[in-house]
């Protein structure tokens, strides 16, 4: 009788300290997962941003070639490139690929005013790969957020949020158009 009650009393902890066990593991390997997808969709999202970022400079030069007096739309285009390449952290990523998807906006609305650029088809085929890559770079940004927001619910949730505190688990930053991004450009030729 006493054999049977000492084997309960060591098989109750042990059954415990099994199933916290196998709790943590879980979870570790839920976070993981996650994680993984959450870096997965910012390469998604780093792929179009390169290509974006290699198609600009045809972009401009087409324009250049009709719009001589744009210079300072095509430095202004020039440096937000060169920052957002080298941008740390997807909050200064978003903020300076924001401002550049601006200043493109602005680039296509001025060469509106040349009907030899807008006749062009070099410009037209640059346009439209621009056009598609956008396309690419707002799914892949829908993706990326959707892998962010079920990691960050995941650590969030109680008790999740206790033991991916302590195994260094931290809420990633959502990628997220600003409100003057999701705004049309204004442009005014009578200045």
């Amino acid at each position: 009788m006493m054999g049977v009650i000492i084997s309960v009393l060591i098989c109750i902890p042990v059954g415990v300290i099994g199933i916290a066990a196998v709790f943590l593991v879980v979870l570790y390997n839920g976070l993981i997962r996650l994680k993984v997808l959450v870096d997965e969709a910012w390469s998604g999202i780093d792929v179009q941003l390169k290509r974006r970022y290699d198609l600009i400079p045809n972009i401009v030069e087409t324009v250049k070639g009709y719009a001589k007096h744009e210079k300072e739309t095509f430095e202004k285009i020039a440096e937000l490139r060169s920052s957002a390449m080298n941008a740390k952290g997807v909050d200064e990523k978003g903020q300076l690929e924001n401002q550049l998807t601006a200043s493109l906006k602005t680039l296509f609305a001025v060469a509106e005013n040349y009907p030899e650029l807008k006749a062009d088809q070099n410009f037209r085929d640059l346009q439209q790969s621009l056009t598609s890559i956008e396309e690419e770079i707002q799914s892949a940004r829908r993706y990326y957020n959707g892998t962010v927001r079920d990691f960050n619910t995941k650590i969030a949730l109680f008790p999740n949020n206790i033991l991916a505190g302590m195994l260094g688990f931290k809420a990633r930053e959502f990628f997220a158009a600003e409100e003057e991004a999701k705004q049309n450009v204004k442009v005014d030729f009578a200045s």
